[in-house]
């Protein structure tokens, strides 16, 4: 039995990393009745065939699961944005910030790509709010290879994956990085400014001692199975306040003497954290009675 990482899955074939080299394998018969799921940055024991494919014999514990996409084992999300084509959605990237919270990443990086279309005042404001909170914001240009320096020293060492909308950047951007990656591109569609999709999967991407994962834009993110109560928990800036509530079962939407409406109203939480908030929080609340 060998150890070794998925680092693509693709039409019931898991292309496993080990010691050994590069392994095309299957599942053992097992996983598909107990339904047992493995994806791209697993870990898992396996069996080399006589005709040198493998079987899957058992998934290994996992470190964390990126929920969207679907990447497990990694040591930081980079959440790739533009502020122009496509434009900035801010409660997109909430959305997506929420989602790495939730998916227990240790460490979240904001990269906004195409930084050469942007006033420097623009790119000053949006800096001042996210960083304010504690994320890490780096502003680059694929185009330009500006900040790509920057950008590199944080990919060294770690598995990383890059998420984001559709038309942002986030494959011309790889290869920035590195120009053997030779990814796919695509044009952003001038009717509807999107992108188009040119990454079909997540895969694992060797670099620099660690792996670097890009993975298809989405244009939505499904939050609904966050636990309402829980998610106040995954805006940083909400944390310090959340115990000084008057009642232990605060939504903070509605309640009287809620600590983090408060802080809203001194400025102290930005008011567009916490619309995004209250927007996230009604989407669940609305499914769940859905689902009921």
């Amino acid at each position: 039995m060998q150890n070794g990482r998925v680092i693509k899955a693709y039409n019931s074939f898991y292309y496993v990393q080990s010691d050994s080299g590069l392994l095309t394998c299957r599942l053992r018969g097992h996983f598909k009745k107990d339904r047992c799921d493995i994806v791209a940055g697993d870990f898992v024991a396996f069996e080399v065939l006589q005709d040198h494919t493998g079987i899957i014999e058992q998934r290994l514990p996992r470190r964390n699961l990126l929920h969207r996409p679907v990447v497990a084992n990694i040591d930081q999300v980079v959440l790739t944005f533009s502020l122009a084509q496509p434009a900035l959605h801010p409660l997109l990237l909430n959305r997506f910030l929420v989602m790495a919270e939730w998916s227990g990443i240790r460490r979240i990086l904001i990269c906004i790509n195409k930084v050469e279309l942007l006033p420097k005042e623009q790119i000053q404001t949006f800096l001042s709010l996210y960083e304010k909170i504690g994320y890490t914001v780096l502003m680059v240009s694929a185009l330009q290879e500006q900040g790509i320096d920057s950008l590199c020293q944080y990919l060294s060492g770690n598995v990383s994956v890059f998420s984001g909308p559709s038309g942002v950047g986030k494959s011309t951007l790889l290869n920035a990085i590195d120009e053997n990656l030779t990814l796919a591109t695509g044009e952003i569609s001038e009717k509807i400014q999107r992108g188009k999709h040119t990454t079909r999967l997540a895969q694992l991407l060797p670099f620099r001692d660690g792996f670097i994962v890009d993975t298809p834009g989405f244009s939505s993110i499904d939050l609904s199975r966050v636990d309402k109560m829980q998610l106040a928990g995954f805006f940083p800036e909400f944390r310090p306040v959340l115990s000084a509530c008057k009642y232990n079962t605060c939504t903070h939407s509605h309640e009287p003497q809620c600590a983090v409406k408060k802080a809203v109203a001194c400025g102290e939480i930005s008011l567009e954290r916490y619309e995004a908030y209250l927007a996230i929080l009604q989407e669940i609340e609305a499914r769940k009675k859905e689902y009921k």
